[in-house]
């Protein structure tokens, strides 16, 4: 019966170590699906659907052969799209049946309305927009694994003027896991061993019964036996030489060595067989984390996304910031021009101005690189579309935070930092939408807050012409607001020099009003809004005597902006302020509240 049940262990060894094997080997299906695409090569851009990368699931590895450079960025669809509505690009989607196929897209829009493109200029580069959320370059061919939801496309090109690259692979990893492989084989590699075993037992026991058996003599029941002169062939004891009883020995010793050298390669192949099995051949028992609640953030139904991510928006202050360094090291307004606009440009250009001639005039604070501490972009579709960012400074020396609002005019535009001030070391901004949900522009003319953005800047001035006499000063925080007796104060210190200087022929008047610059306003989760603004500060020295004159000793920075170091008729000297303001919603308690803000000089010139 020994001898059944092992054959039984062995057939159920050998299905279960096979069907294992088999899992593992001839069943084992692909590790990943591809799809291939080789276009006509006639455009010089690709554009590859999010739903051609999420044809399958999981992560999508892209490969892209060239026979030049090759470049690859991503970016939400739209916003490729309106990237290339100026040129004909191929367009690779899915068709009906779910297969990748190409079509030529026509331009939808006109060539000339790409930021900085002329008849005659160098054709647009795909490197570097701010659009897109990465880029990759490679000479040759390039590969990059990446996991893009349907909303996100990729761009493929070459430089921008040769054709791109024509043959693009997308693979999916597919789940060919054995979870049952692993049992299978250690589950068969017991039942063999079991079946060596009962092998052998069924051997010893037919071996124990072929032994010969000892039989007693007859005697007579009543007759006394005497054994001691028996001699040990009368006693039925089987002698045998001592050579034949050590041979007998012997054998005994020797199967015992032969039942553990068979039982020793079946361990071996059991542990063979379970240190082939990988993690993937084995049923994952752990169980999965599971994640903690995090508040919840509601999107409104139908809200645009955010005009960019919290990583792209890193990535455009690093850009804008390197780009304004530049442009301070060689005080060149054109390279200042590439990354400021507005009011923030305004204010380096004359600084260069007064550095050129002026070797001793202190250059403006630079605009740090990171740590990115706030970012709340636009919701919007379009464009123009704007950011605000909060960054602090990373030098010891001069420890500061800056408020900027950046804006993109365009998709072809880069983002320019169009107001820049500092954020006072007490400031408390107002509750703010994260960065990936973002928030709506609130338009000048709303309505909707206690003062409309395109009247705020007005309102400050007339706060700075008047004082406490002000129509507006109730509705301003003033007792917080640093700004207003720093001017006051400066107002005093110049009036008191000039004096001295003019003897009483001549006066000094100040006065300020809104600057030229559109406001930018972005609301905020109280439904108020964080809003920059314009002021101009101007103050001129005019002669009260028509035989005195209004010179320029002690004021070098007007003599080098006007040219002149006298003059009859006086000078007018105009400093901007750009100044960021918290204005809460109609209804609200709270009053307006200064932010942050910078000031520096604009422009000086002789009066009229």
């Amino acid at each position: 019966m020994r001898f059944v049940w092992a054959v039984v262990a062995f057939v159920i060894a050998a299905v279960m170590i096979g069907a294992g094997i088999a899992q593992r080997t001839v069943f084992q299906g692909p590790s990943e699906a591809a799809q291939t695409v080789q276009t006509d090569a006639t455009t010089a851009y690709t554009l590859v659907d999010g739903t051609v990368l999420g044809a399958l699931p999981g992560a999508q590895t892209l490969r892209i052969e060239g026979d030049g450079q090759v470049f690859a960025a991503y970016g939400r669809t739209d916003d490729v799209r309106a990237w290339l509505s100026d040129t004909e690009y191929t367009a690779v989607t899915l068709d009906a049946e779910g297969r990748a196929q190409t079509s030529t897209v026509e331009p939808t829009a006109d060539a000339s309305a790409a930021s900085g493109s002329e008849e005659s200029a160098t054709p647009r580069t795909p490197v570097g927009s701010d659009l897109w959320l990465d880029e990759f370059q490679q000479d040759g061919s390039l590969a990059t694994t990446l996991q893009l939801p349907a909303n996100m496309s990729v761009l493929i090109a070459s430089d921008g003027v040769a054709p791109a690259p024509s043959t693009i692979s997308v693979t999916w990893p597919v789940d060919d896991s054995t979870p049952w492989a692993g049992p299978l084989i250690v589950g068969g590699s017991i039942a063999l061993l079991i079946g060596i075993v009962l092998y052998f037992l069924g051997i010893r026991h037919v071996r124990r019964q072929r032994r010969p058996r000892r039989k007693g003599l007859p005697l007579p029941v009543t007759e006394p036996i005497s054994t001691v002169d028996l001699d040990a062939a009368d006693k039925g004891v089987v002698s045998s030489t001592p050579g034949r009883r050590a041979s007998g020995r012997g054998r005994g010793v020797l199967g015992a060595g032969r039942r553990a050298l068979v039982a020793v390669p079946a361990l071996g192949l059991s542990a063979v067989l379970f240190a082939g099995c990988s993690a993937d051949a084995w049923p994952q028992l752990a169980a999965s984390e599971t994640p903690s609640p995090t508040p919840t953030v509601i999107v409104p139904e139908g809200q645009f996304p955010p005009a960019v991510t919290e990583e792209q928006a890193k990535r455009i202050v690093a850009r804008i910031s390197q780009a304004v360094s530049e442009a301070d090291a060689s005080l060149d307004p054109a390279v200042a021009e590439t990354r400021l606009t507005g009011s923030a440009l305004a204010e380096r250009e004359t600084n260069y101005t007064l550095r050129a001639a002026l070797p001793d005039r202190p250059a403006l604070a630079s605009i740090p690189a990171e740590p990115v501490q706030i970012v709340l972009p636009q919701t919007i579709g379009g464009w123009p579309r704007s950011v605000m960012a909060v960054v602090e400074s990373q030098d010891a020396a001069a420890p500061a935070t800056t408020i900027m609002m950046m804006t993109q005019e365009d998709p072809w535009a880069d983002y320019k930092a169009s107001y820049v001030g500092n954020l006072e070391a007490s400031t408390n901004l107002p509750e703010l939408a994260a960065a990936y949900v973002g928030a709506t522009q609130v338009p000048p003319d709303s309505s909707f807050l206690v003062l409309r953005p395109d009247q705020v800047a007005a309102a400050y001035a007339d706060l700075i012409n008047n004082g406490e006499n002000s129509a507006y000063w109730s509705q301003f925080d003033t007792a917080n607001d640093l700004l207003l007796p720093a001017i006051a104060e400066n107002k005093r210190t110049r009036t008191e020099e000039f004096a001295q200087t003019a003897s009483g022929t001549g006066e000094l008047t100040f006065t300020a009003s809104a600057g030229t610059a559109a406001p930018i306003a972005l609301a905020t989760l109280d439904t108020g809004a964080i809003v920059a603004v314009n002021v101009l500060e101007s103050d001129t020295a005019r002669s009260t005597n028509s035989d005195a004159v209004i010179k320029l000793d002690n004021n070098p920075a007007v003599k080098a902006l006007t040219g002149v170091d006298q003059s009859a008729t006086g000078f007018t000297t105009t400093y901007s302020d750009q100044i960021f303001f918290y204005v809460p919603s109609q209804g609200s308690d709270e009053k307006i509240r200064l932010l942050g803000y910078r000031s520096s000089l604009l422009e000086a010139k002789v009066t009229p």
